[in-house]
């Protein structure tokens, strides 16, 4: 187990810096987006829920932040010195989260993703401190889950527009949490995270993974994904060409257009229609209270 920086090689640290910058941006992109969602929360004691996981966020970005700290990177600069295009969270957290239904499926699909990553990493990795650290942050993204799957069944049993609005919002961010777990194996020639046991899955098993508790879950309240299981493979294939483009002017996205990876990897680094907003805020108050951590 490696426990300080002069246990490590050059290469280590540097892969272990860019998992911990993508953990940390993650965090702290999803505080902004989830605090402008739960303003559309139907009732005082869920807007009070949901500020209360924007707390954790932020809390969450500051372990990943502190620990870059300790090997040598300015905060400061982190927070403050980039510009919004070169910050490293997913495009899921560069859309806007226009209603309630969306605010609870980014708990229940992005968190979900989320701890998909990161039960991953306490699992596997070989760094000391992040193991300890991630005891803390799995229990709480849990909550965030159980939140977002609570308040889905919910909106689902409710019927008519309601539950209109929920398939809605499944229909965009279904797929843009199958990207959130990067190239398929295939495609993947190298991972420094793989090679330092920094994690320990491929991508294309965390993705499975995702797709074992999500499919299901919507499948059970009557809610369309565009996936199914397959029994010869006993695996869960995408029902569309993977990946494909996106309109995020209409959140809808174009299945009957396939791309590759390398043009998604282009829109990725173009970022999407919240990127600069939610970094302003990132940058403002919000930054703010995560110096105060």
């Amino acid at each position: 187990m490696v426990e300080s920086e002069e246990d490590m090689t050059p290469g280590y640290k540097k892969a272990l810096l860019t998992q911990l910058t993508v953990q940390g941006d993650t965090e702290l992109l999803s505080a902004p987006a989830y605090y402008l969602a739960s303003r559309d929360a139907p009732t005082i004691n869920s807007r009070i829920a949901v500020t209360a996981i924007v707390h954790d966020e932020l809390g969450h970005a500051n372990i990943a932040y502190r620990m870059m700290e300790d090997l040598g990177v300015d905060k400061h600069q982190l927070l403050y010195g980039r510009q919004p295009h070169e910050f490293k969270h997913p495009y899921g957290f560069d859309q806007p989260l226009e209603n309630w239904a969306e605010m609870v499926v980014a708990n229940g699909f992005f968190d979900r993703a989320g701890i998909t990553l990161l039960a991953d990493v306490h699992q596997h990795t070989s760094y000391g401190p992040l193991k300890r650290a991630l005891v803390k942050v799995d229990r709480e993204e849990v909550l965030h889950l159980r939140h977002g799957e609570s308040w889905m069944k919910r909106l689902a049993k409710a019927g008519g527009e309601v539950r209109e609005a929920l398939q809605r919002a499944v229909d965009w961010m279904f797929p843009i949490s199958l990207e959130w777990f990067g190239l398929p194996d295939d495609l993947k020639r190298h991972s420094g995270q793989l090679d330092y046991r920094l994690k320990g899955k491929t991508n294309d098993q965390l993705r499975q993974i995702w797709m074992n508790s999500t499919v299901p879950l919507c499948q059970g309240i009557g809610i369309d994904v565009p996936a199914h299981f397959d029994e010869a493979s006993q695996q869960y294939l995408i029902d569309y060409p993977f990946p494909c483009q996106y309109d995020p002017d209409a959140k809808r996205w174009l299945f009957d257009e396939p791309l590759s990876w390398e043009q998604v990897f282009k829109r990725w680094k173009a970022r999407g229609p919240m990127n600069k907003r939610y970094i302003e805020m990132v940058q403002g108050d919000f930054g703010v209270a995560l110096g105060s951590h």
